[in-house]
């Protein structure tokens, strides 16, 4: 049977674009790649590069003022969005191309169209060109999801943040999961009037529970208009914005709601379910260990497999997939112990089990710490960081690690590394703080403040 190509890959974000550049560049395969938007995906295009450049802005209102608090004369004319969507649309644009031609000095041959499956080994284009591939690979990511509400208002997504003509003068975001929150801190630091709901008890489900309190109530300190326990029951647009009514029985009047209320795998219309691949309940792709589907010449990496839904992930799995499948080196990706940071204000960094979680599985202990960091107390804010580490009782292992604290992505990295090589709380404490910093309180709680 002849092929076309070696492997054709769907998708040309993150995962998609390092498993054909692996498999092309270091392995000599014969590789396609189609992707119908830009090159980079969510991470690059609208998620996780352009959200953290929009981060730093949102930081520097705070930032004037602590210097005016240490001495200087600092004047601002206020925050020039149109200015800064020039320069970020144009490091997007070179992200792309950077992108691009590294899949093209790999020898990957791009097509910049949908493509969908017409059988286990036939791709066919947009065009209508039709390609025969040994291996295909789905890394289409996901997509922003709306739930349909009363009244037909014009919402917003998160992807639609990046792409406004002016920021509004106020705005509804829905949603409590990590995308929501950190956007509520961005238009908030930006100088928007922002009410954020959500229909949960408390925002950052799924995190420490401890560390998502610590941050609502920072949030809300900082401006954040934040209501838990609150949902849209109908959205109109109407002169001025869209008319809000919500479960607590107002009716308010925002200029933008954006929707942030979770992300379903792009799967929709590809043609996966009539060749006998299986999908979740929302439309992920199941694959095994080895990333592999039902179908065994079609493998799936990143967020449209829906295991752990993090841009270095997607790129761990799609390296695994190329040296598995061309490099006969066969590699499952570790999903055990991966870091994250959530980029509110300030920010949270997790590793491992959270309080919740590791106490039903065995005896632990809690050592944590909450304090005012030296920069911002002597500027007279009343900031207060959070540390936290959960510790196996039998083991004395680090089980988990949660920081609140300005710079925690930053500070959660170093942490991962030595709790990933199974680092025990003498570990910790026979290391030598830096001082003075606020990362030292990792290594100087003596003491744990409970244990269950």
């Amino acid at each position: 049977m002849s092929f076309d190509y070696d492997l054709f890959v769907i998708g040309g974000g993150s995962g998609g674009v390092r498993a054909a550049r692996i498999a092309a560049g270091d392995y000599g395969a014969k590789v396609g790649l189609a992707e119908e938007y830009r090159m980079g995906g969510t991470c690059v295009i609208r998620g996780c590069v352009p959200k953290k450049l929009m981060v730093f802005a949102s930081a520097f209102p705070e930032a004037m003022a602590d210097a005016r608090a240490y001495g200087w004369d600092v004047a601002t004319q206020g925050f020039d969005w149109t200015a800064f969507r020039a320069k970020l649309d144009a490091e997007l644009d070179r992200l792309e191309g950077a992108y691009r031609s590294g899949l093209t000095n790999a020898g990957v041959t791009i097509h910049d169209t949908r493509a969908v499956l017409e059988d286990a080994h036939t791709v066919r284009l947009a065009t209508g060109e039709a390609f025969r591939a040994k291996h295909i690979l789905i890394a289409t990511g996901g997509a922003p999801f709306v739930p349909e509400i009363e009244g037909g208002a014009t919402l917003l997504t998160s992807n639609d943040i990046f792409k406004l003509d002016a920021l509004p003068k106020s705005v509804l975001i829905v949603g409590g999961g990590f995308i929501a929150c950190e956007f509520a801190c961005i238009l908030n630091g930006l100088g928007v009037e922002v009410t954020q709901f959500y229909r949960g008890a408390q925002i950052l489900r799924g995190f420490d529970d401890e560390a998502r309190g610590h941050i609502a109530e920072l949030m809300r300190e900082g401006g954040v208009n934040l209501h838990v326990g609150t949902d849209v029951i109908e959205a109109r647009d109407v002169a001025g914005g869209v008319r809000v009514t919500s479960t607590d029985g107002r009716e308010t009047v925002f200029e933008k709601v954006v929707y942030a209320t979770g992300r379903k795998p792009n799967t929709a219309g590809l043609g996966l379910a009539a060749l006998g691949v299986t999908l979740g309940r929302q439309g992920e792709i199941i694959v095994d260990e080895w990333s592999q589907t039902a179908v065994p010449s079609i493998y799936a990496v990143g967020d449209v497999t829906d295991r752990i839904n993090l841009t270095p992930v997607a790129i761990r799995e799609g390296h695994a997939f190329a040296d598995t499948v061309f490099g006969a080196k066969p590699t499952k990706a570790d999903h055990d112990l991966v870091a994250s940071a959530v980029y509110t204000q300030p920010e949270l960094g997790t590793v491992g089990l959270t309080e919740e979680a590791a106490r039903d599985e065995r005896p632990i202990e809690v050592y944590a710490t909450a304090f005012r960091p030296m920069k911002s107390a002597f500027a007279g804010r009343p900031d207060r960081v959070m540390m936290k580490l959960i510790v196996c009782a039998e083991t004395r292992k680090v089980l988990g690690c949660h920081i609140v604290a300005p710079e925690a992505g930053e500070m959660i990295q170093l942490a991962a590394i030595a709790i990933k090589m199974g680092a025990t709380k003498e570990d910790f404490d026979r290391t030598v703080a830096v001082h003075p910093t606020m990362a030292e309180e990792l290594v100087t709680m003596r003491k744990p403040v409970r244990k269950a």
